[in-house]
């Protein structure tokens, strides 16, 4: 497994970093099993960057992986615990109340607190903000970071869905370095590659990671604007390519954005250990820029202008 610097981490991240969205499945207890097999599928396949949010699951992926970690204690050192909070569900926690973001100093802390309990552990290597909440006050965040360090709970900080405005606008108010910004990148969603996310990200060495990032290929996008002519066009050309790569058309996939000069850390999110390992092999592609530029173009249609 390759590594990268993230920030001033104490140790270098897995350049693939596995995503525990989904390793509790239906909650049933032979999905709760599969979901430990996938994680220590993982690490020993070289993660040991795990990537978490307070609402996956309910809750229960954090603490699926909470119990690993109570089975194996030594596994605590050599990982990377990342999670997100900032996300509120409608009714949550009265009925009728809407869905919203949260970014309000109680409710982070009490957040942080929650997934520690969960993933059984003392402090977080790293507390991203999920999605940004439009009503963030930049000074009151900067004081929960502090407070969240101060106290021991919260080892780094990063974001999370943010544009480079709100970047910028978080970082001025907070001594804090942000050290990450998880955003979706895929074949079909490329906004990142225009509107200065990744440009921000190589200019402040912030590390951008990319959820979803084989959307498209294995499963739907997000607001999936594709026709079916244009999803024929792009599996064509990832065909070929993987074909001459002699590996899945999604590990190609992988390969286009570990191709970007920003240092894109894809998450991984199969619980199937097969995958979790094969996903490896996009790491080892001698992946050319033509091909890059190829993939581009059956995307859009047309050639660059």
């Amino acid at each position: 497994m390759k590594t990268l610097q993230i920030g001033n981490l104490s140790k270098a991240s897995s350049r693939l970093i596995y995503g525990c969205m989904r390793i509790n499945g239906d909650n049933s207890a032979d999905a709760m099993s599969q979901g430990k097999l996938a994680i220590r599928s993982a690490i020993d396949a070289g993660y040991n960057h795990f990537d978490h949010a307070d609402i996956y699951g309910g809750g229960e992926c954090e603490s699926i992986f909470g119990q690993v970690l109570k089975e194996s204690p030594e596994l605590r050192e050599q990982l990377i615990i990342t999670s997100k909070a900032g996300i509120r569900f409608a009714n949550t926690p009265n009925e009728g109340d809407v869905g919203r973001y949260d970014f309000s100093k109680d409710y982070l802390i009490k957040q942080v607190e929650g997934s520690l309990e969960r993933l059984n552990v003392e402090a977080l290597d790293l507390f991203l903000l999920h999605r940004p909440d439009y009503l963030f006050d930049p000074q009151e965040v900067a004081e929960t970071f502090e407070q969240l360090k101060r106290q021991g709970k919260v080892k780094h900080f990063g974001v999370s869905n943010f544009s480079p405005s709100q970047v910028s606008l978080l970082q001025a108010a907070t001594t804090e370095k942000l050290m990450v910004n998880q955003v979706e990148i895929n074949i079909h969603n490329i906004s990142s590659f225009t509107d200065g996310t990744l440009d921000q990200c190589m200019q402040h060495n912030i590390t951008p990671m990319a959820w979803c990032p084989i959307a498209t290929v294995v499963y739907e996008a997000w607001g999936n604007t594709f026709s079916h002519e244009d999803v024929a066009r792009i599996h064509q050309e990832f065909e070929r390519q993987a074909q001459q790569y002699d590996c899945e058309k999604w590990v190609v996939a992988f390969a286009w954005l570990l191709k970007h000069p920003a240092k894109i850390c894809p998450i991984v999110g199969s619980t199937n250990p097969q995958r979790i390992v094969e996903a490896k092999q996009a790491l080892e592609l001698n992946y050319s820029r033509e091909d890059w530029y190829r993939l581009l173009q059956a995307r859009n249609g047309q050639p660059v202008p």
